[in-house]
């Protein structure tokens, strides 16, 4: 089975509002992840599974770019929040060997440093060189997936494209 990994970081928040998971997102963060969904949908991106950061603008971004998506299951795990590459990694290692198209919605610095990590250098050397340098708010990073989800982390995956929409 083709596998496909989406990596996507929350769109622009508001500096401060309650606690850190409580903080929404900024005007420009609801236009961003809205440009999202479409840049996803314009490239016939469909999720088997969306797996959410519990925070608040990264459920807020998914909701937005979600609705030009088609319906689709969804979790919320607090691993995503955790914020580190080996927590993601275990979300993605307990994901279903039915999924297809796996969707994470997260944070800096574990989206980042996990698109690096993943990135076997046989793709997009564009996107590449993109991600090397910087992971902006509502960067969405598309992977192919040869192995396995448990067996992802040791084989690495090929970086297909890198965007991160302005709405």
């Amino acid at each position: 089975m083709a596998r496909r990994l989406l990596l996507v970081r929350h769109a622009k928040a508001v500096a401060a509002a309650g606690t850190d998971a409580q903080r929404p997102l900024a005007d420009r963060g609801h236009r961003d992840a809205t440009a999202a969904g479409r840049w996803l949908a314009d490239r016939g991106v469909v999720p088997d599974l969306v797996v959410v950061s519990p925070a608040l603008r990264a459920q807020e971004t998914w909701a937005d770019a979600a609705r030009a998506l088609e319906p689709h299951e969804e979790h919320v795990d607090g691993r995503i929040y955790e914020n580190t590459v080996d927590d993601l990694l275990s979300v993605v290692a307990d994901t279903s060997h039915d999924v297809g198209t796996l969707v994470l919605v997260g944070h800096n610095p574990s989206m980042h440093g996990l698109a690096i990590a993943l990135d076997d250098g046989a793709g997009d050397p564009d996107a590449s060189a993109a991600i090397r340098s910087d992971y902006p708010t509502c960067g969405i990073a598309i992977f192919d997936v040869d192995a396995t989800w448990p067996d992802l982390a040791s084989t690495g995956a090929t970086l297909r494209a890198f965007e991160a929409p302005r709405g």
